[in-house]
């Protein structure tokens, strides 16, 4: 028995002494931290996760008990939280889109804005299948909306409008900023000259702002929020756009009346109304989906092509082109408001130049010291006639009256503003710049050819291989800058028309023959 009590109070006191020994502290051991550091470099370093988001430590305390106290004292060891790699970039999707990084792309940056509603209508597939099977139209028309896209889509966003709009030019004006309509509507968007002038675009001798790209965008997307604001809906506002706003409530009021319902594909409205919305949505389709399509999008940088400078107080358009070390059509691409062969300060303030070239044309400028302009104004006076005015200024009649807009219906006589021709400055000899010139409404004519610009030709070029002047070429033609595939009508004489080496001198005995001679040379009349 007192061999046993001697056991257990042996046992005890070791019990007693490991207790004690386990509350004093031990010193680190070097060895054992540079045991840790080598591990560390060869296998990853398990750390605690991030505190978790608001929403996921809301979620925590509701799933907690109701009689949990935050403060009460616990003896459960804290559980470790799982483990996970320090590098948090093997966590993320290998495909991840941060919405907030601008696009490079400005294709990407228009699909991502659309916000209308598709349209359900035949129409659409009709409208898709046109625009699939014109691929060199579609390309002609893309490649315009190249110079002009860029700033259209910066001012929809500003205005918090969907970006479908900016696809409206494609539209109206398939992006050629000098088409005009049997109804006198101008430019990218279509003005008719009184909405133009609502909308205080000008319009006069010098420059139609219908046909600037800044004016008129902003006008534009004025009238069209406007007109969203009256209706509350895109597709009305489109069609308002395009009919009217007067008509579209017309034919609101008429299905009102008869219990129909009002929305756009339910309204009576003229075919081409009808087809003006689905149209808009086929162009949104293809963008969206071109290999659907058989269409391809070379990408646009998603960064201005131009900026504006202020404008000389006078200064030809030529001129101004070889300043910014680019090509007449070129400037006149982005100035397309222009209708006289001179810019004038007074009348177009600024001058639309691509942001890469500003640097030279101010360079350029700066440098000159020559006069600005080849061109004077002048006031007709009792007396003057324009043909002895041209042979004064060494310029052919026609296209003097082609520089200053003159048609048969131009009254001219004292009083009537004209610019000429400096006396010495041999502009008179070199050809017109292409700017805008209304189309002339005339007879059919016989012998009439059709010609389709290749790519690289030119307006010269043209008038020499079907010798012809390239100012009847611009008469005839509604041009302004020609592209890959423009139809150009030309007319030629009759061939024993043509010119002949000597005039033929026509005697009183002899019936008179179509004879046609020229006292300019080839190519110039």
């Amino acid at each position: 028995m007192s061999e046993k009590l001697s056991r257990l109070l042996a046992a005890t006191a070791m019990c007693a002494l490991a207790a004690a020994c386990s509350q004093i502290p031990v010193a680190p051991d070097p060895g054992a931290a540079s045991a840790e550091k080598t591990l560390a470099g060869t296998a990853p370093v398990v750390s605690a996760p991030a505190a978790p988001p608001a929403s996921a430590a809301g979620v925590a305390r509701i799933a907690a008990p109701a009689d949990a106290s935050p403060a009460a004292p616990t003896s459960i060891a804290p559980v470790p939280a799982p483990a996970q790699p320090q590098d948090k970039k093997d966590l993320e999707p290998p495909h991840a889109i941060d919405l907030t990084r601008p696009a490079d792309d400005l294709w990407d940056r228009i699909r991502n804005g659309f916000a209308m509603a598709d349209l359900e209508s035949p129409l659409v597939g009709v409208r898709e299948r046109w625009y699939a099977s014109q691929p060199e139209y579609l390309k002609r028309m893309i490649e315009r909306s190249k110079l002009y896209l860029y700033y259209i889509v910066e001012e929809v966003e500003k205005r918090g409008m969907p970006t479908e709009i900016a696809l409206l030019p494609m539209v109206e004006s398939a992006f050629n900023p000098m088409a005009y309509s049997r109804s006198h509507a101008s430019g990218l968007w279509q003005f008719i000259p009184s909405t133009g002038k609502t909308f205080k675009l000008s319009q006069n001798w010098w420059a139609d702002s219908r046909r600037d790209v800044i004016a008129s965008t902003n006008a534009a997307l004025d009238y069209l929020q406007a007109l969203y604001e009256l209706h509350g809906d895109w597709y009305l506002a489109l069609a308002s756009y395009n009919y009217g706003e007067n008509g579209v409530a017309r034919a609101i009021e008429r299905n009102r009346a008869r219990g129909l319902p009002t929305d756009y594909l339910s309204l009576k409205m003229p075919p081409e109304t009808r087809g003006y919305v689905p149209k808009l949505q086929a162009l949104k389709n293809i963008i969206s989906n071109p290999e659907a399509f058989g269409a391809s999008f070379e990408p646009i940088p998603n960064e201005p092509y131009f900026v504006t400078v202020p404008t000389p107080s006078a200064i030809d358009i030529r001129l101004a082109a070889t300043f910014a070390e680019m090509s007449v059509d070129e400037l006149i691409a982005l100035n397309p408001a222009l209708n006289r062969p001179m810019i004038s300060g007074p009348h177009t303030q600024t001058l639309v130049l691509p942001a890469d070239r500003v640097d030279a044309f101010q360079r350029n400028l700066d440098a000159y010291d020559q006069p600005l302009t080849s061109w004077q104004p002048y006031t007709m006076k009792g007396g003057d006639s324009l043909d002895r005015l041209a042979a004064k200024h060494a310029i052919a009649l026609s296209k003097l009256k082609l520089a200053n807009g003159i048609t048969s219906r131009t009254k001219v006589g004292p009083g009537f503003q004209l610019l000429l021709p400096l006396k010495g400055s041999g502009v008179g000899a070199q050809p017109l710049p292409a700017v805008f010139r209304p189309p002339v409404h005339t007879a059919p004519r016989r012998g009439a050819l059709v010609h389709i610009v290749r790519k690289g030709e030119t307006l010269y070029g043209i008038s020499r291989r079907y010798r012809v002047s390239t100012d009847s070429l611009l008469r005839w033609n509604h041009v302004g800058v020609l592209t890959t595939g423009q139809r150009l009508i030309i007319y030629r004489a009759p061939a024993k028309a043509r010119k002949p080496v000597n005039p033929v001198k026509v005697s009183a005995a002899q019936p008179k023959q179509n004879v046609f001679a020229s006292p300019l040379p080839a190519g110039q009349q």
